[in-house]
């Protein structure tokens, strides 16, 4: 009995391990094989505490230890390859990176976090540091070992990384530092030095997707206060124990979910799906559920990043609500920096139309990145040019799905005639200048006509915003138009976008028939605030 038993035992525990060796077969093989595609983690200590003998894994977790988990394991490898103690520079200069290049194949995605780091010494101490800033400067230093190194800026380094993972047809994405547990004034730090800075310019200069993990990380302290978030840093101010890096770790997901057409969202586990993207999170609502709302939905040159003036740049969508009687309509600036009308339609429209409701107003200004190309794997933003119905079938890149994309034109009329199917009023805007001058004239964009087409086709109202905007410039002249900028040409500062709220409200004064004539104060009201 004993001995049949023991055999009935064995075949259950024998049985059992071919069931789970079976379960485990398929996502085995496809990681074997390289089928499946990989997400891979490149940074320091605050993504991956492991790599440095010196740092206690006991209280110190980098946020790329829960991160996987919000990834569906059967669709895409995640692979926390960074490494405690490593600048940009030293991740690469000590063939880290080239470890990561030996596995990255097309399709592949590589999340770029760097700058804790960087600001150490160079030539000195534990000679890890970068050069400052984005230039092409170089300083040539001997090593302890005698071998000489060219050291280069951050943002060079930033870019190489960048330009060797799409040479490798992969996906690169640039993150902000974590923020550390540093206040002032009641406020926690959000920018270490200027290395949030320098990466969002870096990815600006790549056309390459970023996350701005130090803001969404910062607005995630400010709501706990400083008491509970000191309970995050148990031994120093930079490095997180579980829960803050868990915190971390989900805000990354936040902001990878805010990026333009979403690259990772086929992959999410149930537990990414759930997460609310950091561009959500930080949308306004109307304030007063029972009065009309004035909806405005545009990209970044109407409402830059999150509406806080990231890098000295404005949209003119977060200073116009001054303008309006708000005690009898909401004003609530949906605009998201990126979008162009094809992919604000596809991305954060469904959700504003379920909003919008009978009475409410829509204001509407795309363009600035209609331009681009249709299926590019950085963005996959454009549309094609004109007012007409043309078509084109495409495999989109960032979806990796089938995607039929329209004209320009088109996707205005879709705006328009679906706010007037809820009851609104919409009203089109032509694109804001460039500051780019032409026979000392501001140089008119080509996507005016287009947009004034697609309104008068629909019947909708239309404010030739670049028109009157461009007349201010070219009546200022070049010196004074400078000041007005955040950017070489493209974004305004604060200024600027004062000056654009002003145009737009102008422009709508001169409609035939403003709709929103009733809402505007007087003059005499605006001037007192």
């Amino acid at each position: 009995m004993r001995i049949m038993m023991t055999f009935l035992l064995g075949l259950l525990l024998a049985l059992q391990g071919i069931a789970v060796a079976h379960a485990q077969t398929p996502a085995a093989k496809d990681a074997a094989n390289g089928n499946l595609p990989t997400l891979f983690i490149v940074g320091d200590s605050t993504a991956n505490i492991h790599g440095d003998p010196s740092i206690s894994t006991k209280r110190r977790v980098g946020w790329g230890a829960p991160f996987a988990k919000y990834f569906d394991p059967g669709k895409i490898r995640v692979v926390n390859a960074a490494v405690a103690g490593r600048s940009s520079r030293t991740f690469m200069s000590e063939g880290k990176w080239a470890a990561v290049m030996q596995q990255l194949k097309p399709g592949d995605f590589v999340l770029i976090q760097f700058g804790h780091n960087d600001p150490g010494g160079v030539g000195t101490g534990k000679d890890r540091g970068s050069l400052p800033g984005l230039g092409n400067e170089t300083q040539t230093v001997t090593k302890r070992d005698g071998t000489q190194e060219v050291v280069h800026t951050f943002g060079w380094y930033l870019r190489k990384y960048v330009e060797d993972t799409r040479a490798k047809d992969a996906t690169p994405i640039i993150l902000s530092v974590t923020p550390r547990n540093i206040w002032k004034n009641g406020k926690p730090e959000v920018a270490l030095g200027h290395y949030r800075e320098w990466a969002a310019a870096v990815a600006h200069q790549e056309n390459a997707d970023y996350v701005d993990v130090s803001r969404i990380v910062s607005r995630e302290y400010a709501k706990l206060g400083p008491v509970k978030v000191a309970t995050f840093f148990p031994l120093d101010h930079t490095h997180t124990n579980a829960v803050g890096a868990e915190l971390n770790a989900k805000s990354v997901v936040a902001g990878l979910k805010s990026l333009p057409d979403t690259p990772l969202t086929p992959y999410f586990s149930a537990l990414g799906a759930a997460v609310v993207p950091a561009s959500e999170a930080t949308l306004p609502l109307p304030a007063n559920a029972k009065l009309p709302t004035l909806w405005i939905i545009g990209d970044s040159t109407v409402r830059n990043g999150e509406g806080d003036g990231a890098n000295g740049q404005w949209g003119w969508g977060d200073e116009i609500a001054p303008y309006f009687k708000t005690d009898r309509i909401n004003v609530v600036n949906r605009a998201l920096g990126g979008r162009s009308s094809r992919t604000y339609y596809n991305f954060e429209w469904p959700t504003d139309l379920h909003m919008i409701k009978r009475g409410d107003f829509v204001l509407m200004q795309f363009g600035h990145n209609d331009s681009g190309p249709l299926d590019d794997k950085a963005r996959a933003r454009g549309t094609i040019p004109g007012n007409g119905d043309q078509t084109e079938t495409i495999h989109n890149p960032i979806t990796r799905k089938q995607e039929v994309v329209h004209t320009y034109g088109w996707y205005l009329r879709q705006f328009i005639q679906q706010s007037r199917a809820a009851g609104a009023t919409p009203i089109v805007l032509s694109l804001i200048p460039r500051k780019v001058w032409v026979d000392g004239k501001i140089r008119r964009e080509k996507y005016v006509d287009w947009a004034k087409a697609a309104a008068e086709q629909e019947h909708a109202p239309f404010v030739d915003l670049n028109g009157i905007i461009a007349k201010r410039y070219d009546a200022m002249g070049p010196a004074a138009v400078n000041g007005l900028f955040g950017d070489p040409h493209t974004h305004t500062n604060l200024a600027g976008a004062k000056l654009n709220a002003q145009c737009v409200v102008d422009g709508l004064k001169h409609l035939k028939h403003d709709p929103l004539k009733k809402y505007l104060k007087k003059k005499s009201a605006v001037a007192a605030q």
